[in-house]
């Protein structure tokens, strides 16, 4: 299934399993995530919107998107499951690691919300770039 010649299924596939597990780790780390913006569940209980979940999955398909695009320009027979996770960590460690770094300090967030993003954002790349290194381009 491809579209202009990119592998529609493995964009869309690896932009819900970066949901499923941004999921999963904020589920799991919601103690400290809160403690590192510094809110009680109180506080964010009463603002549940459906907003920012539609963003980020845009946002997912669209990093997928892209990332299947940087994967294919390493030329043919290169795109393969250890590529895919290869480029995923130069991409978080040039663009995504950096970004949440400078963000969150400018903001004056705490440096362990730069540590759990962080980590979120390296785990939905690795995952993404497995699925598109594995079913291609």
């Amino acid at each position: 299934m491809n579209f202009a010649g990119m592998n529609i299924l493995a964009i869309g596939l690896a932009a819900v399993a970066g949901f499923a597990f941004g999921a999963v780790y904020y589920m799991s780390l919601s103690r400290q995530w809160l403690a590192a913006i510094g809110k009680t569940k109180e506080e964010i209980s009463g603002k549940r919107s459906i907003a920012p979940f539609i963003t980020s999955f845009v946002a997912l398909v669209v990093m997928a998107w892209v990332l299947a695009g940087t994967l294919g320009h390493l030329g043919p027979g290169q795109v393969t499951l250890k590529n895919g996770v290869i480029s995923a960590l130069f991409v978080w460690v040039g663009f995504v690691a950096t970004t949440v770094a400078v963000n969150n300090a400018f903001g004056g967030r705490k440096p362990m919300l730069s540590v759990i993003d962080g980590i979120h954002w390296l785990g939905v790349l690795v995952v993404q770039g497995a699925i598109i290194g594995a079913m291609g381009v």
